[in-house]
This record gives C-alpha cells, sequence and structure tokens, in this order.
C-alpha cells in the first residue's frame, strides 16, 4: 500500500490504538500504527498525509515516558494528539503539563469554542470520553478550543502549525461526535479523498501476487475459518490453478465444519483441495492430556507433521500463504515500523515457514477482521463462512476442558451446534462476536424421567467486542437460554445441566483454556 495517501498512528501505548487505526480506516483513509519513536526521516519518506498521536498510561514527566523525535513537528504534516498524545506534543512545544486535581474517567460535556476545522458541524456542546490522570495546564503555543467545567484545556489548536489535540477519546463509541471530529481532521485538515477501497486493495493486491509469485506454485493452508479462506480466495482470483490448499481435518472441527470446506473450495471455486485426514493421529496424541498448553503444543506439532507431509505431493511449490491480519502483526511486533510486540507472537508470523521450507505470503497482513470479511464478500464467498465466528488454532480441544477423546467431542460438537442453530433463529448470531459451548468436567446430579442422573455439564459463552482484547459477555434474552439450555439437556446425552458464563475480559479470557 504505497501509492496512496495514508495517514501514520503512534503509538504510546494506548488500549484504544487499533481502534483509532479502524476508524480511520471507516473513513476510506488508509493508515498504518507505528512506533511511538519512528525518527522523522523515515516518516518523510513514507508522505503521510497527517499523523495522530494515540493516548499511553504514562506521564510526560515519567522517568522513561515516550517520546516521538521533535524534528516531526518541523516537517509540516498536520498532526491530531489524543489524551497522552496532545499532553506530549503542548510539552514538547513548551506549554505545561501538570495532574489534574482529580482523574477524569468516564463522560464529560465539553464546551466548544470555535465552530470550524476540528469541530466543523460538531455541537457547540457535547458529550465526550475522559480517561486522563494529567491535563494541560498553560498550552505554550497553543490556544484552547474547547474546555469542561474541570478541564480548562480539553482541545487546543497551535497558533501557527497544523497541530491540534484532544484531551478526551474520539475513538470510542462513548463520544458520540468521535467520528466527525476525527473525519474533519482526516478530510479538513489533512486534505485526504478517502481512497481507500477494498476493491483498489483486490485489484492491487492480486497484482503484487502476481508478480511475485509467478509461474510458482502457492500452498495455503486452510483452517475452515474467515481468515484462512478470504486469503484462499484471494489468492484464486490472482493465480487460480497455481493455488494448493491443503485442509488438515484434525478430529477437532465443530460440526459440518469439514464437508463446508469442501464444498466451498472444491465444489464452487474449484480449488485444488488437499484433505489430510489426521483424526486418529491428534487424538492418539493428545490421549490423556489435561494441561491446556500442553494440548497446543501437541497439536503444534502434529499438525506441522501432517502439512508437512501432505505438500510433499505439491510440485514446484515455493511459497506458502497464511491469513495474518493486521492486528496479528502489531501485536507480534513483526511490523517493520510497528511498536515492539507487547501482547503475544502469534502463530501465524513465524514457525511454519521455517519448518517447511518456503517464502511467506500474507496477502491479508494490511486488514483489520471487520474489513477482511467485507473482502470475503467481494470476492464471493458464502455468507455463513464470511460471518463465521473466530475458532481457536486447537480447536474443540481447548473447549473440553480436561483430557480429550471422541465421545466427549461428539457431545460438545452437539451442545455447540445447538447453541449457534437458536442463536441464528432468534436473530442473535451477527450480534454475538463469539458464542460456543465448553464441556466442563464437573459431573453432577440430576433428575430425568424420575430418574436420577449423574451427567456432564455444559457452560455457554457469548460476548461481544471489537477488537477481541477485551469483551463483555452478551446479555442474551432469558426465553432464548431457556431454549437453548433446553434442546441440550433433551437432546444431548450424558448432560443434565447447563451453565452461562457471565464472566467479562479482562478478568477472565474469552475462551475458557
Amino acid at each position: 500500500m504505497t501509492d496512496q495517501e495514508r495517514i501514520l498512528i503512534f503509538d504510546f501505548g494506548s488500549q484504544y490504538g487499533q481502534l483509532i487505526a479502524r476508524r480511520v480506516r471507516e473513513q476510506n483513509v488508509f493508515c498504518q500504527i507505528v512506533r511511538h519513536d519512528l525518527p522523522a526521516e523515515r516518516v518523510r519518506e513514507l508522505k503521510p498525509s497527517g499523523i495522530i498521536f494515540s493516548g499511553g498510561p504514562s506521564s510526560v514527566y515519567a522517568p522513561g515516558a515516550p517520546r516521538c523525535d521533535p524534528a516531526i513537528f518541523e516537517l509540516g504534516i498536520p498532526i491530531l494528539g489524543i489524551c497522552y498524545g496532545l499532553q506530549l506534543a503542548c510539552h514538547l512545544l513548551g506549554g505545561r503539563v501538570s495532574p489534574a486535581k482529580s482523574r477524569e474517567y468516564g463522560r464529560a460535556y465539553i464546551q466548544v469554542k470555535e465552530t470550524g476545522g476540528l469541530f466543523s458541524e460538531v455541537p457547540k456542546e457535547t458529550v465526550v470520553w475522559m480517561s486522563h490522570g494529567d491535563q494541560i495546564e498553560t498550552s505554550g503555543m497553543f490556544e484552547a478550543i474547547a474546555s469542561t467545567d474541570t478541564c480548562p484545556i480539553a482541545a487546543a489548536r497551535h497558533l501557527t502549525k497544523p497541530i491540534y489535540g484532544l484531551q478526551f477519546h474520539p475513538e470510542v463509541s462513548h463520544t458520540p461526535q468521535g467520528v466527525k471530529i476525527l473525519q474533519n481532521f482526516l478530510y479538513d485538515v489533512c486534505g485526504c479523498k478517502g481512497t481507500w477501497r477494498l476493491q483498489s486493495f483486490i485489484d492491487q493486491t492480486v497484482e503484487e501476487l502476481r508478480n511475485r509469485i509467478g509461474d510458482k506454485r502457492v500452498i495455503c493452508g486452510l483452517s475452515g475459518g474467515v481468515d484462512s479462506s478470504v486469503c484462499a480466495a484471494l489468492l484464486l482470483k490472482a493465480i487460480g490453478p497455481q493455488v494448493a490448499c491443503i485442509f488438515v481435518d484434525n478430529g477437532l472441527l465443530r460440526q459440518g465444519e469439514a464437508d463446508a470446506v469442501r464444498h466451498t473450495f472444491r465444489d464452487h471455486f474449484k480449488a485444488d483441495l488437499h484433505v489430510a485426514n489426521a483424526r486418529k493421529q491428534f487424538l492418539d496424541a493428545l490421549k490423556g492430556v489435561t494441561d491446556p498448553q500442553q494440548k497446543r503444543k501437541i497439536i503444534g506439532h502434529v499438525f506441522i507433521d501432517v502439512f508437512r507431509e501432505e505438500a510433499k505431493s505439491i510440485e514446484n511449490a515455493k511459497f506458502l500463504a497464511q491469513g495474518t491480519l493486521y492486528p496479528d502483526v502489531i501485536e507480534s511486533g513483526a511490523a517493520k515500523d510497528g511498536p515492539a510486540a507487547t501482547i503475544k507472537t502469534h502463530h501465524n508470523v513465524g514457525g511454519l515457514p521455517e519448518e517447511l521450507g518456503f517464502d511467506l505470503v500474507e496477502p491479508l497482513k494490511d486488514l483489520f477482521k471487520d474489513e477482511v470479511r467485507r473482502l470475503g464478500a467481494e470476492l464471493g464467498l458464502p455468507e455463513q463462512l464470511v460471518w463465521r465466528h473466530p475458532f481457536p488454532g486447537p480447536g474443540l480441544a481447548v473447549r473440553c476442558i480436561g483430557d480429550v477423546d471422541e465421545p466427549k467431542l461428539e457431545v460438545l460438537r452437539q451442545a455447540d451446534l445447538i447453541l449457534l442453530e437458536e442463536l441464528m433463529d432468534a436473530g442473535w448470531y451477527r450480534q454475538t462476536a463469539q458464542a460456543f459451548a465448553v464441556l466442563l468436567p464437573v459431573r453432577s446430579v440430576g433428575v430425568m424421567g424420575d430418574e436420577r442422573t449423574y451427567d456432564n455439564t455444559i457452560a455457554l459463552r457469548a460476548v461481544q467486542t471489537e477488537d477481541y482484547m477485551t469483551a463483555d459477555w452478551s446479555h442474551l434474552p432469558y426465553d432464548l437460554l431457556a431454549r437453548i439450555s433446553t434442546r441440550i439437556i433433551n437432546q444431548v446425552k450424558g448432560v443434565n445441566r447447563v451453565v452461562y458464563d457471565i464472566s467479562s475480559k479482562p478478568p477472565a479470557t474469552i475462551e475458557w483454556e
């Protein structure tokens, strides 16, 4: 994505960094998250239309607090500082930052002091979301353009440079006018035209893939999930029969998943699909294993062995394609100019190519999840696949708490299928970001048909989230939960109790293992 307008988002440790990027992309403007100390010379090379400084947990006066290259302020590129980003810009340009009388967190009302520029078409008084302990006290070459009762400089503008700042967070939904404010910055201040379109992404990526791959073959690993499926569909559009898809049936999949992959790629796309039936191999290796991390390691090792063996049958293969997404790249620290890894080393960003000796192809590495879904629809993937909920790499092995065997997996598949069917029938499937059943290693007493039972417990999990880094449990209607519970207990042999997980992330995780 080198020949279009772009915004650089400097990451100062904000929990909302990816949300800022998604809000910018929603305005049809391409953006990248970069490390906070990116040199001014590199910024000049990237030729951004504008820069956004994210928020962050630090105080500008704290030892080791993250700072940008001050030379960036001399490039003439429009800058918008958010929270810590505003404080840092003011601090480096002669202003004063000090602790607020009391930490501000939550909703506040700002009074807008100017009608144009950043606040064009924004009401004179509007709700914003605050989250800060420090605030601007004196602003040097900045002037206040919005305030609250407790924050005299809730927004500021430099007197001579195209530099703006907000003490509040426009990227969160709790700031109703936040999208408009960001839109004003992108279009009115930075002069963006909104050229970021999925169709242009498809055209450019197809051309790049053809030029890079030439007449070689590409192996694409299919998991049955959205990311790998969209990756395969994009490659098939670019180089058609040069793509060989490998699908490893590990026996840990949801009900009907293997058949759905076969139908979509072999029947619909006419792809060269290789299905490796390795169910016995995986289950034998997992026999008696209860530790979740050990399960993951075993599944990873067996997968590489099976994949490697299947790949041997594909001649002239030089490339391995993976459905790595932009959040994976950011969180693993794999982006050239991006921030260092702060969360995880993602399984899609290394390991397998080195094991197999292939060059890596990641055509989705600039996209967020919602963009991948829209791309899948553009490429003709079935709606039920495009909107399929995320599924963990180890599959049902980490939703079957304790040891794993085929009878337990069958119980889990049936319960999971009932949950998803009821969510779809009730119109709740698209309202939840992820929903699934968990088989607990807990048996309890029950009564069925006047007889005592001592059977298994199924836990249901449904969450709402935008970025999967934080999540809240879905407030499903009681009558829907009652129907799901009744069907599972009546139709899934060996289950006599259903519970609903109402934990948020944090402190819990979305998955149980």
